[in-house]
């Protein structure tokens, strides 16, 4: 079976260097290449790659919004974040987002096979200090105290919880609207509608709001 590839990162040069050294592999086609998120999801749309190799900065719409919407959109569509980072939030972000797997730029090739491979046949493979980051964070996770969750006495919308979810990249209310194809007006109306049932009166308190009901 060949396995379609798309690769997202916007390093010109690291993003051909790839290219050309995936492309030679008998059993990978690379199908596409993106230099941000909005480009891969519109990409990954076209030509349904199996697997997508994901950065995770940059510019427009980073690689875990991109990857959250991918996961929702073509869930066969495998996503293994390849990126310089390794701090435990980019970590935890990117696999909350749906990837499948995690790995650092400087991996070995024979690595970024395996995990390709793995990912196709919708299996998980991080990179050793990457699971050890994961292992870390269940064995705290179980250490501490059940809390119940208070539920919204409103729940949010649809399209309030993708405003929500904007919100931690970090975007103005403009690009919000252009993003979304609506006004400026429609966003601030859903930000208001989103605050009133959080109970919260800002952006920053919002996001810690729907951090501890697990909203994000």
């Amino acid at each position: 079976m060949t396995i379609r590839l798309l690769l997202v990162d916007d390093q010109t040069l690291f993003r051909e260097g790839l290219t050309t050294l995936l492309a030679a592999q008998p059993d990978l086609d690379v199908v596409g290449e993106a230099v941000n998120g909005e480009e891969a999801l519109r990409l990954a749309a076209a030509v349904r790659p199996d697997v997508v190799l994901m950065d995770l900065r940059m510019p427009i719409l980073d690689g875990v919004e991109a990857t959250r919407r991918l996961h929702t959109r073509q869930p066969n569509a495998h996503v293994i974040v390849l990126t310089t980072f390794d701090e435990d939030e980019a970590v935890f972000d990117g696999l909350r987002a749906g990837a499948v797997g995690y790995l650092l730029k400087d991996a070995s090739i024979e690595h970024l096979l395996e995990a390709i491979h793995a990912a196709a046949r919708g299996e998980s493979f991080l990179e050793p200090v990457v699971a050890a980051k994961v292992v870390a964070e269940f064995t705290r996770l179980s250490a501490l105290p059940v809390m119940p969750t208070q539920p919204l006495a409103e729940p949010l919308t649809e399209r309030e919880r993708e405003i929500l979810r904007l919100l931690k990249t970090e975007l103005s209310t403009r690009e919000m609207a252009e993003q979304l194809v609506v006004s400026v007006n429609t966003i601030k109306t859903q930000l208001k509608s989103i605050y009133d049932k959080l109970d919260v009166h800002s952006r920053e308190e919002a996001l810690e709001k729907a951090r501890e009901l697990k909203m994000i």
